[in-house]
């Protein structure tokens, strides 16, 4: 396949290239950086839409914010923040249907559900209430592209752990940094799922019918990470003996129900996928 790539620069782009790369797709980067391998064509949401060639699929992975912020990553600048990312990515939309690209995969976030209690069960079919520029703009995309007549998908993903490359970067490189300084960690709960589940979710949108995919949003979790559980492993694994953050005694069942995509072939790696992570290091 001929794939457009927003963002294979970026740590969760980086996945989905990588994955691109194995099955042997011939790869469109585009991107602020050049590839060291690839097709390029330099992109940026700040600036105008550069013209696109037709493609099999656009993969719209580009996220303009601070490093390693999601949520908040409007920094003091919210009114850019969701220009660049809204007008941008519309315009992205907009150059992919005029060169003919058929299928449109947008990532988007668990953070259009921000608003519900950390009891309710998270199914696609709940009215949206993100309660963060993050979440609002994530919506925003998923409405304007399914106004295009593409054939559009949302994946509405939790947190992505995991190295694209290896030695690469990777979400909890500070915090086993001050792990391994002995530093006290703060404890914290969150769902993650692992950036090549998130690849193979990607893969298998662009093998389904149309018919099974055109117009909806999906949500991708896996598993649910206490900082405690994960620096128990990593210390085991390394041999270190500081102590452990306190464990988050009331999280709350909160794992996006993904039994949808499920349905369709999507298997994610659970806690063998987390071990062999920390293994890695």
């Amino acid at each position: 396949m001929k794939l457009l790539i927003t963002g294979s620069s970026g740590y969760v782009g980086g996945f989905i290239a990588a994955d691109a790369k194995r099955n042997g797709d011939e790869i469109i980067h585009l991107s602020r950086t050049t590839p060291a391998t690839g097709q390029w064509i330099s992109f940026d949401l700040s600036r105008p839409t550069p013209k696109l060639p037709f493609a099999d699929a656009l993969i719209h992975c580009a996220f303009d914010h601070i490093e390693w912020h999601y949520r908040g990553g409007e920094g003091d600048d919210a009114k850019g923040f969701l220009v660049r990312n809204l007008e941008g990515s519309l315009n992205l939309f907009k150059a992919a249907k005029a060169a003919g690209v058929p299928k449109v995969i947008l990532l988007s976030s668990r953070a259009v559900y921000d608003g519900y209690p950390a009891s309710t069960r998270l199914v696609e079919t709940l009215p949206l209430n993100p309660t963060t520029l993050y979440g609002q703009m994530k919506w925003e995309l998923e409405k304007s592209l399914k106004s295009l007549g593409l054939i559009d998908i949302s994946f509405r993903a939790t947190g992505v752990y995991g190295q694209s490359i290896p030695g690469g970067p990777h979400k909890w490189a500070d915090l086993f940094a001050r792990f391994e300084q002995g530093k006290a960690i703060e404890p914290r709960a969150g769902t993650e799922l692992h950036g090549e589940d998130l690849a193979a979710a990607s893969r298998l949108a662009l093998t389904l019918p149309a018919t099974q995919i055109a117009g909806k949003a999906f949500n991708l979790s896996d598993i649910m990470v206490d900082r405690h559980e994960l620096l128990t492993r990593y210390a085991k694994h390394k041999g270190i003996d500081w102590p452990l953050p306190k464990a988050v005694s009331n999280v709350a069942k909160v794992e996006m129900d993904c039994t949808n995509f499920k349905k369709l072939g999507w298997t994610p790696r659970a806690w063998k996928g987390l071990e062999s992570f920390i293994q890695s290091f």
